[in-house]
């Protein structure tokens, strides 16, 4: 059961663990209603998220609602960048690909991040966090060493510095990035983002800067 509409959860899918998700929120549909503020997706964790895993429907690569639906003229307050790092920031074990297929093909590099993103974790991780501005998460795929970072920024943008302290000791692996492109900006330049790869083990430490409504998004697989 994946619940929409539904009622806050209160703990009850450790009785049923059959529910695995709930909406329950203020979630990504409201892009379409008006637009969530930038700051939204760095504060359920820490509030909506606690009670159980959230159904919010990331992954949205088309910022301008006005070229779906000429009568609308919303606007999704995030990044590119942003929507990726959802998949790891907005728990769930149930994910989607929320926007129109037509769109992923335009930025078919961005949603390799979609297809290689895992669904459920064996440990999560908060290593930087300040809500309603930032929010950082390393998770680890469940049964693999594998590991995915995700951030998400507020009004301001960010800039981490991540310590992949947390990877196995003496083991090499491969980070592939998705961040915004210098120039990105929620409102103005939404789909601008780079992708680049790097080795590193886990005495490697990474600067790395969200714009504003921005993030970035990580895959580290091992060598």
């Amino acid at each position: 059961v994946n619940a929409h509409e539904a009622v806050r959860p209160t703990g009850l899918s450790r009785t049923w663990p059959n529910l695995i998700g709930n909406e329950s929120a203020r979630g990504t549909e409201y892009q379409a209603f008006g637009g969530n503020h930038a700051n939204h997706v760095t504060i359920l964790p820490f509030t909506r998220l606690i009670g159980g895993p959230m159904d919010y429907t990331p992954g949205i690569f088309e910022m301008d609602i006005q070229k779906i639906n000429p009568k609308n003229t919303s606007h999704v307050n995030s990044t590119l960048a942003n929507q990726l790092a959802l998949y790891v920031t907005m728990y769930s074990p149930l994910q989607m690909a929320a926007d129109l297929p037509e769109n992923y093909e335009r930025f078919i590099d961005a949603f390799q991040f979609i297809k290689d993103v895992a669904v459920d974790w064996d440990s999560s991780l908060y290593l930087e966090a300040e809500p309603g501005e930032y929010l950082t998460i390393a998770r680890k795929s469940k049964g693999k060493n594998e590991w995915f970072v995700g951030n998400v920024s507020g009004e301001k943008g960010h800039e981490s510095i991540l310590d992949f302290g947390f990877l196995t000791t003496g083991k090499k692996y491969e980070a592939t990035i998705y961040a915004d492109a210098p120039d990105a900006h929620y409102k103005t330049n939404p789909q601008a983002y780079v992708i680049k790869k790097l080795k590193i083990n886990n005495k490697s430490k990474l600067k790395q800067r969200s714009a504003p409504g921005g993030g970035f998004a990580i895959r580290i697989v091992e060598l």
